[in-house]
């Protein structure tokens, strides 16, 4: 029987690479359900819709074609047949992500995708309602959590690794305002799941973090 571990936690938790190091130390499959968010309002971006018009959004989804890879052991994001891993991750696509994923429709068009993966493989998967919605049935909850301005300089550095220009300041009210948007919309707002175990890494660093996240699985799944 395939083992499936959901986690769940705010933006900037480190969420996507925890859990890509826990799944490669334990041989799962990782699964980014954040990016299949940032396909869609990187779509609607490109198509020049305002992405909290949740009507416009929901005309574009028929046009919309995402497939989720993985080469070399990496997550890849295909949009209609182009890899967008890459645009995907820019600052603007961030906030649109954020705006897409509060709306119904949106969520259901990618629930049987992301539902089909943990059926086929033992994965680790990371969003917002993955252990609350998308998987309830996940044999491994965790709700990885950290101070709002540890996970924003952490995202800051991130950015300025990256080469951009950014402002600490910028990146904490962005962090803050998605924060109250993903805990307050009405469709699967972030919470704790009631039998997840909390992970909170801001006195952690990144490799502690991950062993943390190791042992919880392996305790939990009992592997």
């Amino acid at each position: 029987m395939n083992i499936a571990v959901a986690i769940d936690g705010p933006v900037g938790a480190g969420k996507s690479s925890i859990a890509r190091q826990a799944a490669k130390n334990l041989d799962f499959i990782y699964v980014d359900t954040g990016a299949m968010y940032r396909g869609i309002g990187l779509y609607a971006v490109r198509q020049g819709v305002v992405t909290t018009d949740a009507e416009k959004v929901n005309a574009l989804l028929p046009g919309i074609k995402l497939d989720i890879k993985i080469i070399d052991g990496t997550q890849r994001v295909f949009l209609n047949g182009e890899d967008v891993s890459e645009q995907i991750r820019l600052p603007e696509i961030s906030m649109a992500a954020s705006n897409v994923s509060a709306i119904p429709e949106v969520r259901a068009f990618l629930l049987d995708l992301q539902r089909g993966f943990a059926k086929t493989n033992n994965v680790i998967m990371d969003g917002r309602d993955i252990g609350t919605v998308i998987l309830p049935d996940a044999k491994v909850k965790i709700y990885l959590t950290a101070d709002a301005e540890v996970r924003a300089k952490r995202r800051y550095d991130e950015l300025i690794a990256k080469g951009q220009d950014v402002k600490y300041e910028d990146v904490l009210a962005d962090l803050n305002q998605r924060d109250y948007n993903d805990m307050h919309r009405e469709t699967a707002p972030l919470k704790v799941a009631d039998d997840a175990v909390i992970a909170d890494t801001t006195e952690l660093d990144f490799e502690q973090s991950c062993a943390l996240i190791t042992k919880i699985i392996k305790e939990k799944a009992e592997i």
